[in-house]
């Protein structure tokens, strides 16, 4: 009969026969014996559970070796062996729920850990106190093995060790005192560091994954603020100590990483169009597009009332979550070992980083420090780091991109836009789109010398399509601002590089600067410029490999320009097509796009597409099957197509009965 029973005992079911039960018993007090990641905290518990299971190591091989297990062993005996089974499993269990735990974690949970730790040592004492070990047929020497592990077990305690305590004690002082704005010492901080074995850069950026995916996952909200402020903390100190890392650029073939610092081969739809990161909380708005919560907020707050992507009007300025997107890039991120940055969905933990003191006078004093560095660095692959290091820093938190920029970190990036070194262009241009993200950054690149100018450079001379990518995705950051967007719409490079992208440009390309375009083309004075720089064409080319390329059709005709997009040869038919074979999104836009082009170009667009094969299925299918503004559009355009027919029957009938009449005029 069991002495006790636990929760996790149910995941575990000895084996039935007595020589498996041994094996299985000899294998588990190797494993935890020779753990293959031994844990830092607390370091004098888990050394000594790992020496107590060397000792059952030698019981398990004695009885294996000796054949006493092809005997019967005591009834006793067996139970006894049983419940240890249970036991070690549940050790082997904590052991690897430690494994996957933060360093720090460990050391301010270590006390919970200890305690556990303790419980299973005091459970196998009371196991051992009731072995029979005499009637199992080992020698002299094992049974005192098996004693001293009895009584080496039951000698445990819960405290941890006053060096673990102190260091814990230290760390959570140095967080006080980073709250009060007093900046660590270069010697403490390593002694430290040291301590925590956290001793490369390295190290120190898995701490920080560690740490991010634990405050996301609420594994110990008793610690959040601090495990919080050590995300902060374990960043300072990385440059500090470890310098910048190694950009991922620099360590691939083709020298190509995307804004957010993910897996480059993301899917597109986890991407924000606004940001083009990683979306962390997407959210649908009323045009039932989704962006991340972060950008669309912005969006909204700078008085736009219409969707970036579509250029519909937004009926309402609600947002609500898409959870079930969020739980695919969960899941993809998981499966493709990308760490998703960020906190959870919602306002609250987001509000509780932006609150946290320390947290914030850690990434302002990493913001500061890098600035300083990147100022004096003396050569191009310092300077890439640090500008490697500036990115990933400004790629998250409206905070952490306000503290990189008020160092002063754009004037001194912009040159950067300029090097030759692809890698180091490349890392600057998307630091800036980074930056770019919050609203008083766009105003600081926008007014820098410079800064424009920069941007249109990388758009069209850089050496990768990626630096160009970030460029383009910069552009349609920066127009997000009314005002911003009217001064990119009239500088004809921009307009021409972008428009050079969606002609020569990969897909990824295609995608970014059409992204742009359609930005630009929310602001009808600059209609005529893309016009004439030649959108329409570039749009119409690539409608099947882009959504982006029908809202951007769309958005011309709306605003002036459907005649010139009913002038493209094959307009209309290539807009049919969209509509019967596109997405949902493309569907939207490319009946859109063909009811403002009836209305206002009139009976010879009309006439065009009522000449298309099928178009009153094409038509009738939307109806059912679209987006709610699809629908409308396809019942609208469906009516245009009515009214003309009847127009041309009643024209038809009037000539007929005209000529009737003059027929009959000169018999007579």
């Amino acid at each position: 009969m069991a002495i006790w029973t636990t929760s996790s005992s149910s995941f575990f079911s000895p084996p039935s026969d007595t020589s498996d039960l041994l094996r299985s018993l000899l294998r588990l007090s190797r494993e935890i014996s020779l753990p293959d990641d031994p844990k830092p905290f607390p370091r004098r518990h888990f050394c000594s559970i790992s020496r107590r299971s060397k000792l059952f190591t030698v019981l398990f091989e004695e009885l294996l070796r000796d054949g006493v297990a092809s005997g019967q062993l005591p009834s006793s005996a067996t139970l006894c062996f049983c419940e240890i089974f249970l036991v070690l499993n549940r050790l082997k269990s904590l052991l690897a729920d430690c494994s996957n735990r933060s360093r720090t974690r460990l050391l301010l949970q270590a006390d919970l850990v200890a305690g556990d730790l303790h419980e299973i040592s005091i459970d196998l004492a009371t196991l051992l106190d009731i072995l029979p070990v005499r009637n199992l047929g080992v020698g002299d020497d094992v049974v005192d093995l098996v004693d001293l592990a009895r009584r080496q077990c039951r000698r445990s305690s819960a405290v941890i060790d006053p060096a673990e305590q102190a260091l814990r004690s230290e760390i959570l002082g140095l967080i006080r005192e980073i709250e009060r704005e007093i900046v660590p010492e270069r010697s403490r901080l390593q002694s430290i560091f040291v301590r925590l074995g956290l001793d490369d850069s390295r190290s120190c950026g898995d701490e920080i994954e560690r740490l991010e995916s634990e405050i996301g996952e609420k594994a110990a909200e008793k610690w959040t603020a601090e495990m919080i402020a050590l995300v902060g903390l374990v960043r300072y100190a990385k440059c500090v100590l470890f310098g910048e890392s190694i950009p991922r650029g620099a360590e691939s073939s083709d020298g190509k990483f995307n804004s957010s610092g993910a897996d480059p081969a993301a899917p597109p739809d986890f991407r924000c169009p606004i940001s083009l990161d990683l979306m962390r909380d997407p959210v649908v708005v009323a045009s039932g597009q989704t962006y991340d919560r972060e950008s669309i907020t912005q969006w909204l707050r700078s008085g736009h009332a219409t969707c970036p992507k579509s250029g519909q009007t937004l009926t309402h300025l609600d947002v609500v979550p898409n959870k079930a997107l969020r739980n695919l890039i969960l899941l993809w991120c998981r499966e493709n070992n990308v760490q998703l940055e960020g906190s959870d969905p919602g306002e609250g933990e987001t509000n509780a980083a932006n609150e946290n003191k320390a947290a914030l006078e850690a990434a302002r004093m990493t913001a500061s420090f890098l600035v300083e560095k990147l100022a004096a660095s003396p050569s191009t692959e310092a300077t890439n780091r640090v500008v490697h290091e500036l990115r990933l820093l400004a790629k998250s938190g409206s905070n952490n991109r306000a503290f990189v920029a008020e160092a002063g970190a754009v004037p001194l990036l912009i040159p950067l836009l300029y090097s030759t070194d692809p890698s180091l262009q490349l890392n600057a241009v998307t630091a800036l789109l980074n930056l770019s993200i919050l609203e008083a950054n766009k105003r600081r690149i926008m007014h820098a010398d410079g800064g424009l100018d920069a941007v249109v450079h990388v758009m069209g001379e850089s050496a990768t399509w990626q630096a160009r990518e970030n460029a383009a995705a910069a552009v349609l950051s920066l127009s997000a601002v009314h005002s911003y967007r009217r001064k990119l719409g009239r500088d004809p490079r921009v307009v021409q590089r972008l428009v050079a992208m969606v002609r020569s440009g990969p897909a990824s390309a295609k995608k970014d600067a059409l992204a742009a375009i359609l930005v630009l083309a929310a602001e009808r004075e600059n209609i005529s410029r893309l016009v004439e720089e030649g959108v329409v064409t570039a749009a119409m080319g690539c409608l099947e490999v882009a959504a982006e390329a029908a809202a951007v059709v769309a958005a011309v005709a709306k605003r002036g320009g459907a005649e010139a997009v009913a002038a493209e040869e094959g307009a209309v038919t290539r807009l049919v097509g969209v509509m019967r074979r596109g997405s949902e999104t493309a569907r939207e836009s490319a009946v859109a796009a063909l009811v403002v082009i009836c209305r206002r170009v009139g009976g010879a667009a009309v006439a065009g597409l009522a000449a298309v094969p099928g178009i009153e299925w094409v038509i009738w299918e939307l109806m059912g099957t679209g987006t709610d503004r699809a629908r409308r559009k396809a019942a609208a355009l469906g009516r245009i197509c009515r009214r003309w027919a009847a127009a041309v029957e009643a024209d038809r009938t009037a000539r007929v009965s005209a000529l009737s009449i003059a027929a009959a005029t000169a018999v007579s």
